[in-house]
């Protein structure tokens, strides 16, 4: 049972991002919405559109949309040859009926699902056949779709299981997405949980008299938890939305998940957050408000600074964990209270709404990206704490508490609903490195780097500095690693590691500006010629060399992606050469790279094809310091080749690597060097006049004129006539440009300012 194409009736905001996700799939999709007055296809093309617009983007490549073919509800033959229809209406269950009643008599043979966030599947399905309930199942999605990991699939007694095991496989290897079975209960897993906790945090504020500041503040990072912590959360989703599912939840499980009235208040005045600009915050020009719920008034935001609590941010979560309930006054009582009866109801509702505590956990990291699920966190403070929080609160002792043993969690094991520990389920097609490093595979090791082996003759190098930066650390571990696969004959090395966010932010340019500014020059060169001959090592290693990049992926982290014998990418990939960004050029191989990349690409169509396209398109992309905001823009762009693979599922990323480097090997060869056509004076004279266009139009201070005279130099490989030039060549030119930059004041200011804010510095 494979699933070809995608049906998708409801081109509201989760109809269409799940449209836009399957199209950057690349699978072709129909989506239908009820006919509009004057053109029938109003409502889905006005759907399509907000896709399109959406911030954050719901395309991967809005190049992709071609891929969804628009009709309206009046025409659901377009459905027939459909795999796989999901229904994405009016959360309200007669509409959902009626058009369930319809694709039946239809006479598809296509998997049909629901994304509702809280209906449960037998009300949806009364009255249906033996036929379409064996084919039907709940497939709940998270917004936004495309960057929120969790797809929750809510099976019925009738669903055949070949139905429920397509929907897993397309959901993890096609859409990306880690999949959690739920029970049909009201909310399924993560909204249950996590709607829960939001009313709470709300309740728990006004009694202990904090404010919405004050709670995001304890409710974020923290604690594991996303930035957007609980009210920033509240506003990316929607107020209105919000209302909606805890309604739908205090309805269907006769529990209290009212709002508070000032909640309700704010939905009144249509202050329902990010989309109507103003909710629980509301940015005013480049400054943001804090609604003050005690006033009814927006009021400067207040960062929360306290001593205690800068003195636990940075320990492991675990510690932070433990000691976050015993912060001074009532910054302490709220988190204790707070973890005491979000972990009390978790504890009580996990039999009746999941299979198993482990994908409780998965639910709530995947579905509301905490960085550890609610079991795994008891299990950090300790089911003693457990016991004593919840006498001190009244609450009773949970059976499922009763049955632990030590932990919910205890070597590879999981404390199951029956009181037995069962092993982990294993995750098909995945590689975490946590098991391989406490197995001891661990063949090297240094403080900003180790050696992993991955079985079957591939290593994995893991850089273990800060945001994956590189500097001498981490190239020498590099180097070492290179040098012990060829030496132990393995099939070849991938460059991966398993942080959430960023795969690399580059070269330590902290390093880099205090020996600048000290005038270690000699050392700043072998340095420069050190990242150099990293680069090109990768290229010319004899074993293949895969980098699975993900997250940001800039300067250095990009030039030695480029130069690895493939990539296998995550598809969320910010890959970017932003070195200008910073007064630089790329000084790893990055100018010499896209030089000879663009300059190749464009010699393979034709001998007369004007080369300076090449030049041009390269000299572009370093001035502007163009980043990909996917791996598919990524492709087109050119950081990526049509050879090098793209992993939609993150989890999967370092499995498909090593994939890739045991499809290389047996018949691998290095690439040899390479020459190209060098413009030489004829090129750079229409690469100053530009700059001087954009000079004279203020577009770009004198400095931005000096960086792009630099970079114009080393693409067109120097001053001379057009001439054959070798990569080495190149990167002698474009160290020597780096160089000349770093020596430059205003180059050292962008630096120091960029390393304090975070931001670039235009001067």
């Amino acid at each position: 049972m494979r699933i070809k194409k995608v049906g998708v009736v409801g081109s509201g905001t989760m109809g269409g991002a799940i449209a836009a996700l399957a199209a950057s799939a690349g699978v072709p999709v129909v989506m239908l919405d009820i006919p509009g007055q004057e053109d029938k296809l109003e409502l889905v093309k006005k759907g399509l559109e907000r896709q399109l617009g959406s911030k954050p983007a719901s395309f991967m490549d809005k190049g992709r949309a071609a891929l969804i073919e628009l009709g309206t509800t009046d025409e659901l033959e377009k459905l027939k040859d459909c795999d796989w229809i999901v229904e994405v209406i009016i959360e309200k269950p007669e509409p959902k009926q009626a058009l369930f009643a319809r694709l039946e008599a239809l006479g598809t043979k296509a998997i049909v699902s629901s994304n509702t966030s809280g209906i449960p599947m037998k009300t949806l399905l009364e009255g249906r056949g033996e036929a379409f309930r064996k084919r039907f199942l709940g497939t709940h999605f998270f917004a936004p779709v495309r960057y929120l990991h969790l797809l929750e699939l809510i099976p019925t007694p009738d669903t055949d299981p070949a139905v429920l095991e397509a929907m897993r496989q397309f959901g993890e290897r096609i859409l990306g997405k880690g999949t959690v079975l739920c029970k049909d209960a009201p909310g399924f897993i993560a909204n249950r949980l996590g709607v829960f906790g939001m009313t709470q945090a709300m309740r728990l504020m006004m009694s202990e008299g904090l404010t919405i500041d004050e709670v995001d503040a304890l409710t974020g990072p923290l604690v594991g938890r996303p930035k957007s912590a609980t009210f920033r959360t509240g506003d990316i989703s929607g107020l209105d939305v919000l209302k909606l599912v805890s309604t739908e939840l205090a309805h269907t499980t006769g529990e209290d998940f009212a709002m508070p009235d000032w909640v309700e208040n704010l939905i009144a005045q249509n202050h329902l957050g990010d989309k109507t600009g103003a909710g629980f915050y509301k940015k005013v020009g480049k400054d943001i408000f804090t609604y003050d719920y005690q006033t009814g008034e927006y009021k400067p935001q207040q960062k929360l600074r306290l001593d205690e609590i800068g003195a636990i941010k940075d320990l492991p979560l675990n510690e932070r964990l433990q000691k976050v309930g015993e912060l001074p006054g009532k910054y302490g009582a709220f988190a204790r209270k707070l973890f005491l009866i979000n972990a009390h109801y978790a504890l009580l509702k996990a039999p009746e709404i999941a299979y198993d505590i482990v994908s409780v956990d998965r639910a709530l990291e995947w579905g509301f990206a905490w960085e550890q699920g609610p079991f795994k966190n008891m299990d950090a403070v300790g089911l003693d704490y457990l016991r004593r929080g919840f006498a001190e609160l009244g609450l009773s002792e949970p059976e499922l508490l009763k049955k632990a043993q030590g932990r919910f969690y205890k070597d590879g094991t999981y404390l199951d609903f029956d009181g037995q520990y069962h092993p982990i389920p294993p995750e098909e097609g995945v590689i975490r490195l946590a098991p391989v490093k406490s197995a001891g595979r661990t063949p090297l090791e240094g403080k900003e780097y180790a050696l992993l082996d991955l079985g079957d003759g591939v290593a994995l190098f893991e850089n273990r500095a800060k945001m994956g930066t590189w500097g001498e650390g981490s190239i020498g571990g590099l180097h070492k690693a290179l040098d012990w696969v060829e030496a132990q004959g393995y099939a070849g090395l991938v460059i991966g590691h398993e942080d959430p966010r960023t795969f690399s932010a580059g070269a330590n340019l902290a390093l880099v500006l205090m020996a600048a500014r000290e005038g270690a020059w000699d050392d700043l060169e072998l340095a420069t010629r050190r990242f150099q001959q990293t680069s090109m090592r990768l290229r010319r290693a004899p074993f293949p060399v895969v980098a699975a990049p993900f997250g940001l992926t800039l300067g250095g982290g990009a030039e030695f992606s480029l130069h690895s014998s493939a990539i296998q990418a995550h598809a969320e990939l910010y890959m970017g050469l932003v070195e200008t960004g910073v007064g630089l050029l790329p000084g790893g191989g990055g100018t010499k790279e896209m030089l000879f990349r663009f300059t190749r690409e464009l010699s393979g169509y034709s001998s007369d094809i004007d080369l300076f396209e090449g030049v041009k398109r390269a000299f572009q992309m370093i001035m502007l310091a163009q980043t990909s905001t996917s791996a598919l823009e990524a492709r087109n762009m050119g950081f990526l080749r049509q050879g090098d693979g793209i992993s939609m599922n993150r989890d999967r990323l370092i499995a498909d690597a090593k994939r890739r480097v045991l499809f290389m090997a047996p018949d691998f060869v290095s690439q040899p060097p390479l020459k190209i056509r060098a413009l030489g004076a004829e090129g750079l004279g229409n690469l100053r006049y530009a700059l001087w266009q954009f000079q004279e139009a203020r577009q770009a201070s004198a400095h931005d004129v000096l960086i792009g005279n630099h970079v114009a130099y080393v693409l067109c490989g120097g001053d001379g006539p057009a001439r054959e030039v070798t990569e080495q060549d190149i990167l002698d030119l474009e160290r020597e440009g780096f160089l000349k930059l770093l020596g430059t004041q205003k180059t050292q200011e962008r630096i120091a300012h960029t390393l304090k804010t975070g931001k670039p510095l235009r001067n």
